[in-house]
């Protein structure tokens, strides 16, 4: 079975371990794709899990389960990627199309994320952030234009 997260990859070798708790996602961006499928799968312990205390707010297991569960998921696209196993923050900027009351909507987010306890979790995000011109420099750091990196996907 392919995984949830629209990677492409079997779902045993991807988020599956990290949704099981066997292992620690070791990027962000890995953190990112599992708790995409968290919310598919109606995880809320795993959402909570992997969410910054400080901006959890009122949210718990519940409430993202059941929202997760309630929701029609179409798709995940990731725009970019920044951080590496030995870094202490990083973003995945993402699309994630889903329907709502009959249409299809479009979230698109910029997304922090930070070491806590020794483990990726989702700090904060940026709804609709600014568009990445194709000649500025790529925000995953590459040291390349947008249009030679990321904006290539």
């Amino acid at each position: 079975m392919q995984c949830h997260c629209d990677s492409k990859q079997p779902f045993s070798d991807c988020c599956q371990p990290f949704l099981e708790g066997r292992l620690e996602a070791p990027t962000p961006l890995a953190l990112m794709r599992s708790r995409y499928s968290a919310y598919r799968l109606g995880l809320g312990d795993y959402l909570v899990h992997t969410w910054h205390p400080d901006t959890l707010g009122e949210l718990n297991a519940d409430t993202l389960r059941q929202s997760g569960l309630d929701t029609e998921w179409l798709g995940l696209a990731i725009v970019f990627a920044r951080g590496t196993p030995a870094d202490s923050e990083g973003e995945v900027e993402f699309k994630v199309r889903y329907r709502e009351s009959g249409r299809v909507v479009l979230l698109h987010e910029r997304s922090r994320f930070v070491r806590f306890q020794g483990r990726w979790v989702y700090h904060s995000g940026e709804h609709n952030p600014p568009k990445i011109g194709p000649n500025q420099p790529c925000p995953c750091y590459s040291g390349k234009k947008y249009k030679q990196c990321c904006g290539r996907r």
